[in-house]
Protein backbone atom coordinates (compact mmCIF):
# COMPACT_ATOMS: atom_id res chain seq x y z
CA UNK A 1 0.00 0.00 0.00
CA UNK A 2 2.91 2.34 0.72
CA UNK A 3 4.24 1.92 -2.80
CA UNK A 4 0.81 2.42 -4.36
CA UNK A 5 0.23 5.58 -2.31
CA UNK A 6 3.65 6.95 -3.28
CA UNK A 7 2.98 6.11 -6.91
CA UNK A 8 -0.45 7.74 -6.77
CA UNK A 9 1.00 10.95 -5.35
CA UNK A 10 3.86 11.08 -7.85
CA UNK A 11 1.47 10.55 -10.76
CA UNK A 12 -0.92 13.20 -9.47
CA UNK A 13 1.85 15.78 -9.10
CA UNK A 14 3.82 14.96 -12.24
CA UNK A 15 5.62 17.90 -13.87
CA UNK A 16 4.00 17.46 -17.26
CA UNK A 17 0.59 18.14 -15.72
CA UNK A 18 1.92 21.40 -14.30
CA UNK A 19 3.14 22.52 -17.69
CA UNK A 20 -0.09 21.45 -19.42
CA UNK A 21 -2.13 23.59 -17.02
CA UNK A 22 0.19 26.59 -17.37
CA UNK A 23 0.47 26.39 -21.16
CA UNK A 24 -3.26 25.92 -21.80
CA UNK A 25 -4.24 28.71 -19.40
CA UNK A 26 -1.73 31.22 -20.75
CA UNK A 27 -2.41 30.26 -24.38
CA UNK A 28 -6.15 30.82 -24.05
CA UNK A 29 -5.66 34.03 -22.05
CA UNK A 30 -3.33 35.55 -24.63
CA UNK A 31 -5.49 34.27 -27.49
CA UNK A 32 -8.51 36.07 -26.01
CA UNK A 33 -6.44 39.23 -25.52
CA UNK A 34 -5.12 38.94 -29.08
CA UNK A 35 -8.65 38.42 -30.45
CA UNK A 36 -9.93 41.40 -28.47
CA UNK A 37 -6.99 43.63 -29.43
CA UNK A 38 -8.78 45.15 -32.43
CA UNK A 39 -12.27 45.10 -30.89
CA UNK A 40 -13.70 48.63 -30.74
CA UNK A 41 -13.98 50.19 -27.30
CA UNK A 42 -16.51 52.90 -26.55
CA UNK A 43 -16.21 55.06 -23.47
CA UNK A 44 -18.98 57.26 -22.15
CA UNK A 45 -18.09 60.96 -22.15
CA UNK A 46 -19.84 64.20 -21.29
CA UNK A 47 -22.97 64.90 -23.35
CA UNK A 48 -22.15 66.53 -26.66
CA UNK A 49 -18.45 65.63 -26.48
CA UNK A 50 -18.53 62.18 -28.06
CA UNK A 51 -18.27 60.77 -31.58
CA UNK A 52 -20.85 57.94 -31.36
CA UNK A 53 -24.27 57.23 -29.93
CA UNK A 54 -25.20 54.02 -28.12
CA UNK A 55 -28.01 51.72 -29.28
CA UNK A 56 -28.96 49.26 -26.51
CA UNK A 57 -29.53 46.23 -28.75
CA UNK A 58 -30.58 43.79 -26.03
CA UNK A 59 -32.42 46.36 -23.89
CA UNK A 60 -30.51 45.48 -20.74
CA UNK A 61 -29.40 49.00 -19.91
CA UNK A 62 -25.71 48.02 -19.94
CA UNK A 63 -23.04 49.11 -22.39
CA UNK A 64 -21.56 46.03 -24.10
CA UNK A 65 -19.41 46.69 -27.16
CA UNK A 66 -19.60 43.01 -28.13
CA UNK A 67 -23.41 43.04 -28.23
CA UNK A 68 -24.69 46.61 -28.58
CA UNK A 69 -24.50 48.91 -31.60
CA UNK A 70 -22.67 52.22 -31.73
CA UNK A 71 -23.55 54.62 -34.50
CA UNK A 72 -21.28 57.45 -35.52
CA UNK A 73 -22.81 60.74 -34.48
CA UNK A 74 -21.10 63.99 -33.76
CA UNK A 75 -21.93 65.16 -30.27
CA UNK A 76 -22.96 61.68 -29.12
CA UNK A 77 -22.43 60.38 -25.62
CA UNK A 78 -19.61 57.91 -26.42
CA UNK A 79 -16.06 58.18 -27.68
CA UNK A 80 -14.35 55.49 -29.77
CA UNK A 81 -11.04 54.45 -28.20
CA UNK A 82 -8.30 52.15 -29.41
CA UNK A 83 -7.07 49.17 -27.40
CA UNK A 84 -3.87 51.02 -26.60
CA UNK A 85 -5.87 53.98 -25.31
CA UNK A 86 -8.02 51.68 -23.19
CA UNK A 87 -5.05 49.98 -21.53
CA UNK A 88 -3.19 53.24 -21.08
CA UNK A 89 -6.26 54.78 -19.47
CA UNK A 90 -6.09 52.27 -16.57
CA UNK A 91 -5.42 54.44 -13.57
CA UNK A 92 -2.98 52.60 -11.33
CA UNK A 93 -4.15 54.66 -8.39
CA UNK A 94 -4.33 53.92 -4.68
CA UNK A 95 -7.93 52.83 -5.31
CA UNK A 96 -6.94 50.15 -7.84
CA UNK A 97 -3.90 48.92 -5.91
CA UNK A 98 -5.94 48.81 -2.71
CA UNK A 99 -8.65 46.64 -4.26
CA UNK A 100 -6.01 44.32 -5.73
CA UNK A 101 -4.62 43.82 -2.22
CA UNK A 102 -8.16 43.07 -1.00
CA UNK A 103 -8.43 40.42 -3.75
CA UNK A 104 -5.20 38.83 -2.49
CA UNK A 105 -6.56 38.81 1.07
CA UNK A 106 -9.77 37.18 -0.21
CA UNK A 107 -7.70 34.37 -1.77
CA UNK A 108 -5.86 33.94 1.53
CA UNK A 109 -9.16 33.97 3.46
CA UNK A 110 -10.51 31.20 1.24
CA UNK A 111 -7.55 28.98 2.18
CA UNK A 112 -7.69 29.98 5.84
CA UNK A 113 -11.30 28.82 6.11
CA UNK A 114 -10.37 25.55 4.37
CA UNK A 115 -7.60 25.06 6.94
CA UNK A 116 -10.02 25.78 9.79
CA UNK A 117 -12.48 23.28 8.30
CA UNK A 118 -9.97 20.46 7.88
CA UNK A 119 -8.71 20.92 11.44
CA UNK A 120 -12.28 20.96 12.70
CA UNK A 121 -13.27 17.80 10.80
CA UNK A 122 -10.19 15.98 12.12
CA UNK A 123 -10.86 17.22 15.68
CA UNK A 124 -7.64 19.25 15.54
CA UNK A 125 -5.55 16.13 14.98
CA UNK A 126 -3.74 18.11 12.29
CA UNK A 127 -1.38 20.81 13.49
CA UNK A 128 -1.61 24.23 11.84
CA UNK A 129 1.45 23.39 9.75
CA UNK A 130 0.08 20.01 8.72
CA UNK A 131 -3.31 21.53 7.90
CA UNK A 132 -1.61 24.21 5.77
CA UNK A 133 0.45 21.59 3.94
CA UNK A 134 -2.63 19.43 3.35
CA UNK A 135 -4.73 22.26 1.93
CA UNK A 136 -1.94 23.64 -0.28
CA UNK A 137 -1.23 20.19 -1.71
CA UNK A 138 -4.94 19.50 -2.04
CA UNK A 139 -5.30 22.73 -4.06
CA UNK A 140 -2.18 21.77 -6.00
CA UNK A 141 -3.76 18.42 -6.90
CA UNK A 142 -7.01 20.16 -7.90
CA UNK A 143 -5.04 22.57 -10.10
CA UNK A 144 -3.51 19.60 -11.94
CA UNK A 145 -6.61 17.39 -12.19
CA UNK A 146 -9.43 17.84 -14.69
CA UNK A 147 -12.21 19.95 -13.18
CA UNK A 148 -14.64 17.06 -13.32
CA UNK A 149 -12.30 14.93 -11.15
CA UNK A 150 -10.86 17.56 -8.76
CA UNK A 151 -8.21 16.62 -6.20
CA UNK A 152 -10.38 14.77 -3.69
CA UNK A 153 -9.00 11.32 -4.48
CA UNK A 154 -5.44 12.50 -3.86
CA UNK A 155 -6.57 14.30 -0.69
CA UNK A 156 -7.14 10.94 1.02
CA UNK A 157 -3.48 10.01 0.52
CA UNK A 158 -2.34 13.49 1.62
CA UNK A 159 -4.27 13.26 4.90
CA UNK A 160 -3.07 9.70 5.45
CA UNK A 161 0.55 10.86 5.12
CA UNK A 162 -0.25 13.43 7.81
CA UNK A 163 -0.99 10.61 10.28
CA UNK A 164 -4.76 10.54 9.70
CA UNK A 165 -5.88 6.87 9.43
CA UNK A 166 -6.99 5.93 5.93
CA UNK A 167 -10.59 5.30 6.95
CA UNK A 168 -10.81 8.58 8.86
CA UNK A 169 -9.15 10.42 5.95
CA UNK A 170 -11.71 8.95 3.56
CA UNK A 171 -14.60 9.99 5.81
CA UNK A 172 -13.17 13.53 6.10
CA UNK A 173 -12.89 13.85 2.31
CA UNK A 174 -16.44 12.53 1.99
CA UNK A 175 -17.51 15.21 4.48
CA UNK A 176 -15.84 18.03 2.55
CA UNK A 177 -17.43 16.81 -0.69
CA UNK A 178 -20.83 16.76 0.99
CA UNK A 179 -20.38 20.25 2.48
CA UNK A 180 -19.13 21.79 -0.79
CA UNK A 181 -22.03 20.35 -2.78
CA UNK A 182 -24.50 21.31 -0.06
CA UNK A 183 -23.38 24.96 -0.29
CA UNK A 184 -23.91 24.95 -4.06
CA UNK A 185 -27.29 23.22 -3.75
CA UNK A 186 -28.50 25.84 -1.24
CA UNK A 187 -27.03 28.96 -2.85
CA UNK A 188 -28.43 28.36 -6.36
CA UNK A 189 -32.13 28.75 -5.41
CA UNK A 190 -31.30 31.89 -3.43
CA UNK A 191 -29.60 33.46 -6.44
CA UNK A 192 -32.00 32.16 -9.11
CA UNK A 193 -35.07 33.41 -7.28
CA UNK A 194 -33.35 36.73 -6.65
CA UNK A 195 -32.26 37.41 -10.24
CA UNK A 196 -33.66 37.14 -13.73
CA UNK A 197 -32.30 34.46 -16.05
CA UNK A 198 -30.38 37.14 -17.97
CA UNK A 199 -28.33 37.80 -14.86
CA UNK A 200 -26.98 34.25 -14.84
CA UNK A 201 -26.09 33.95 -18.52
CA UNK A 202 -25.01 36.89 -20.74
CA UNK A 203 -26.95 38.00 -23.77
CA UNK A 204 -26.41 35.77 -26.79
CA UNK A 205 -25.97 32.63 -24.67
CA UNK A 206 -29.46 32.37 -23.21
CA UNK A 207 -31.28 29.39 -24.68
CA UNK A 208 -33.36 26.45 -23.49
CA UNK A 209 -30.28 24.24 -24.02
CA UNK A 210 -28.10 26.34 -21.71
CA UNK A 211 -30.83 26.44 -19.09
CA UNK A 212 -31.30 22.68 -19.42
CA UNK A 213 -27.58 21.96 -18.98
CA UNK A 214 -27.44 24.22 -15.93
CA UNK A 215 -30.36 22.53 -14.19
CA UNK A 216 -29.15 19.06 -15.18
CA UNK A 217 -25.81 19.82 -13.53
CA UNK A 218 -27.61 21.25 -10.51
CA UNK A 219 -29.63 18.02 -10.22
CA UNK A 220 -26.38 16.05 -10.48
CA UNK A 221 -24.72 17.99 -7.64
CA UNK A 222 -27.89 17.65 -5.60
CA UNK A 223 -27.71 13.90 -6.13
CA UNK A 224 -24.07 13.87 -4.97
CA UNK A 225 -25.03 15.82 -1.84
CA UNK A 226 -27.86 13.38 -1.11
CA UNK A 227 -25.53 10.41 -1.71
CA UNK A 228 -22.99 11.61 0.85
CA UNK A 229 -25.74 12.63 3.26
CA UNK A 230 -26.99 9.06 3.25
CA UNK A 231 -23.46 7.72 3.65
CA UNK A 232 -22.54 10.04 6.53
CA UNK A 233 -25.80 10.38 8.43
CA UNK A 234 -28.16 7.55 7.47
CA UNK A 235 -26.26 4.44 6.39
CA UNK A 236 -22.52 4.47 7.13
CA UNK A 237 -22.26 0.85 5.96
CA UNK A 238 -22.89 2.10 2.42
CA UNK A 239 -19.27 3.28 2.21
CA UNK A 240 -18.08 -0.17 3.21
CA UNK A 241 -20.24 -1.71 0.51
CA UNK A 242 -18.80 0.65 -2.12
CA UNK A 243 -15.16 -0.19 -1.30
CA UNK A 244 -15.93 -3.91 -1.06
CA UNK A 245 -17.51 -3.59 -4.49
CA UNK A 246 -14.33 -1.99 -5.85
CA UNK A 247 -12.32 -4.82 -4.30
CA UNK A 248 -14.23 -7.32 -6.45
CA UNK A 249 -13.22 -5.61 -9.69
CA UNK A 250 -10.68 -7.84 -11.42
CA UNK A 251 -8.00 -5.22 -12.19
CA UNK A 252 -8.18 -3.96 -8.59
CA UNK A 253 -7.95 -7.45 -7.13
CA UNK A 254 -4.34 -7.12 -5.95
CA UNK A 255 -5.43 -4.29 -3.62
CA UNK A 256 -8.43 -6.23 -2.37
CA UNK A 257 -7.29 -6.50 1.24
CA UNK A 258 -6.41 -2.81 1.42
CA UNK A 259 -9.70 -1.70 -0.18
CA UNK A 260 -11.72 -3.87 2.18
CA UNK A 261 -9.83 -2.41 5.14
CA UNK A 262 -10.46 1.14 3.88
CA UNK A 263 -14.14 0.25 3.53
CA UNK A 264 -14.27 -1.06 7.08
CA UNK A 265 -12.33 1.93 8.43
CA UNK A 266 -14.44 4.45 6.52
CA UNK A 267 -17.61 2.86 7.89
CA UNK A 268 -16.30 3.10 11.45
CA UNK A 269 -15.22 6.70 10.87
CA UNK A 270 -18.61 7.55 9.35
CA UNK A 271 -20.32 6.01 12.39
CA UNK A 272 -18.28 8.34 14.59
CA UNK A 273 -19.09 11.35 12.39
CA UNK A 274 -22.76 10.41 12.45
CA UNK A 275 -22.71 10.80 16.22
CA UNK A 276 -21.36 14.34 16.04
CA UNK A 277 -23.66 17.03 17.33
CA UNK A 278 -25.51 19.45 15.09
CA UNK A 279 -23.18 22.22 16.24
CA UNK A 280 -20.18 20.31 14.87
CA UNK A 281 -21.68 20.17 11.39
CA UNK A 282 -22.93 23.75 11.51
CA UNK A 283 -19.41 24.95 12.32
CA UNK A 284 -18.03 22.93 9.40
CA UNK A 285 -20.69 24.37 7.09
CA UNK A 286 -19.96 27.93 8.25
CA UNK A 287 -16.29 27.41 7.37
CA UNK A 288 -17.35 25.94 4.01
CA UNK A 289 -19.66 28.85 3.23
CA UNK A 290 -17.05 31.42 4.28
CA UNK A 291 -14.47 29.78 2.03
CA UNK A 292 -16.76 29.72 -1.01
CA UNK A 293 -17.92 33.29 -0.44
CA UNK A 294 -14.27 34.36 -0.24
CA UNK A 295 -13.67 32.56 -3.54
CA UNK A 296 -16.53 34.49 -5.15
CA UNK A 297 -15.49 37.83 -3.63
CA UNK A 298 -12.15 37.65 -5.47
CA UNK A 299 -13.82 38.21 -8.86
CA UNK A 300 -16.15 40.91 -7.53
CA UNK A 301 -13.22 42.80 -6.04
CA UNK A 302 -11.05 42.47 -9.16
CA UNK A 303 -13.72 43.82 -11.51
CA UNK A 304 -14.54 46.59 -9.04
CA UNK A 305 -10.86 47.59 -9.04
CA UNK A 306 -10.97 48.34 -12.78
CA UNK A 307 -14.63 49.14 -13.47
CA UNK A 308 -16.99 51.35 -11.39
CA UNK A 309 -19.89 49.20 -10.14
CA UNK A 310 -22.97 49.51 -7.96
CA UNK A 311 -24.58 47.00 -5.61
CA UNK A 312 -26.72 45.53 -8.40
CA UNK A 313 -23.61 44.91 -10.51
CA UNK A 314 -21.92 43.11 -7.62
CA UNK A 315 -24.93 40.85 -7.11
CA UNK A 316 -25.07 40.12 -10.83
CA UNK A 317 -21.37 39.16 -10.92
CA UNK A 318 -21.88 36.91 -7.91
CA UNK A 319 -24.75 35.11 -9.65
CA UNK A 320 -22.77 34.60 -12.86
CA UNK A 321 -20.05 32.88 -10.88
CA UNK A 322 -22.42 29.97 -10.27
CA UNK A 323 -22.32 29.31 -14.01
CA UNK A 324 -18.57 29.97 -14.12
CA UNK A 325 -17.88 27.49 -11.29
CA UNK A 326 -20.16 24.92 -12.92
CA UNK A 327 -18.28 25.33 -16.23
CA UNK A 328 -14.95 24.78 -14.48
CA UNK A 329 -16.26 21.70 -12.67
CA UNK A 330 -17.08 19.93 -15.94
CA UNK A 331 -13.86 21.02 -17.69
CA UNK A 332 -11.61 18.21 -19.02
CA UNK A 333 -8.47 20.38 -18.65
CA UNK A 334 -6.21 20.61 -15.56
CA UNK A 335 -7.80 22.95 -13.04
CA UNK A 336 -10.22 24.16 -15.72
CA UNK A 337 -7.34 25.95 -17.46
CA UNK A 338 -8.38 27.55 -20.72
CA UNK A 339 -12.05 26.88 -20.07
CA UNK A 340 -12.03 29.14 -17.00
CA UNK A 341 -10.46 32.08 -18.85
CA UNK A 342 -12.83 31.77 -21.80
CA UNK A 343 -15.92 31.36 -19.61
CA UNK A 344 -14.90 34.33 -17.46
CA UNK A 345 -14.55 36.60 -20.50
CA UNK A 346 -17.89 35.47 -21.93
CA UNK A 347 -19.85 35.72 -18.68
CA UNK A 348 -18.37 39.03 -17.51
CA UNK A 349 -18.34 40.78 -20.90
CA UNK A 350 -21.25 42.99 -19.85
CA UNK A 351 -19.16 44.82 -17.27
CA UNK A 352 -17.34 47.66 -18.94
CA UNK A 353 -17.48 48.53 -22.62
CA UNK A 354 -14.04 47.09 -23.42
CA UNK A 355 -13.56 43.38 -24.11
CA UNK A 356 -9.78 43.78 -23.88
CA UNK A 357 -10.14 45.06 -20.31
CA UNK A 358 -12.31 42.08 -19.29
CA UNK A 359 -9.78 39.71 -20.88
CA UNK A 360 -7.00 41.41 -18.93
CA UNK A 361 -8.98 41.08 -15.67
CA UNK A 362 -9.52 37.38 -16.44
CA UNK A 363 -5.75 36.91 -16.69
CA UNK A 364 -5.20 38.74 -13.39
CA UNK A 365 -7.87 36.55 -11.76
CA UNK A 366 -6.13 33.34 -12.82
CA UNK A 367 -2.77 34.74 -11.74
CA UNK A 368 -4.23 35.15 -8.25
CA UNK A 369 -6.46 32.09 -7.94
CA UNK A 370 -4.72 29.36 -9.98
CA UNK A 371 -1.02 29.86 -10.68
CA UNK A 372 0.03 30.48 -7.03
CA UNK A 373 -1.03 26.93 -6.13
CA UNK A 374 1.17 25.54 -8.89
CA UNK A 375 4.15 27.47 -7.53
CA UNK A 376 3.49 26.77 -3.83
CA UNK A 377 2.72 23.12 -4.49
CA UNK A 378 5.86 22.62 -6.59
CA UNK A 379 8.03 24.16 -3.88
CA UNK A 380 6.31 22.39 -0.98
CA UNK A 381 5.97 18.90 -2.45
CA UNK A 382 9.60 17.63 -2.36
CA UNK A 383 10.24 18.50 1.28
CA UNK A 384 6.76 17.31 2.29
CA UNK A 385 7.23 13.92 0.57
CA UNK A 386 10.60 13.47 2.26
CA UNK A 387 9.23 14.46 5.66
CA UNK A 388 6.16 12.21 5.47
CA UNK A 389 7.67 9.23 3.62
CA UNK A 390 7.40 6.95 6.65
CA UNK A 391 3.90 8.06 7.61
CA UNK A 392 1.73 6.42 4.94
Amino acid sequence: MKRSAEKELNQSFSRWKIWVGVVIGLFVSFFIIYSAWNEPSYVEVAAGKGTHEWIDSNKDGKVQSSVDLFREKKGGGFQLKSTQDTLQSIDWSVHLIGWLFIAVFAVMARDLFYILRIRHLTHDKLSWRSAFNSIMLWEFASALAPGVISGSAVAVFILNREKIPMGKATAVVFSTTFLDNLFFVLIVPIVVFGFQQAELVPAGLISPAVEGVFWFAYALFTGVAVFFFLLLFVRPSFGKAVFHGFAKIKWLNRWRAQLEKIGEDSMQAAIVLKKERFRFWMTAFVYTSASWLSRYVVINVLIHAFVPMNVSDHLSIFSKQLVLWLTMRVSPTPGGSGVAEYAFTSLMSGFGSSLILIAFIALVWRMLSYFPYLVIGSLLLPSWLKKTRNRD
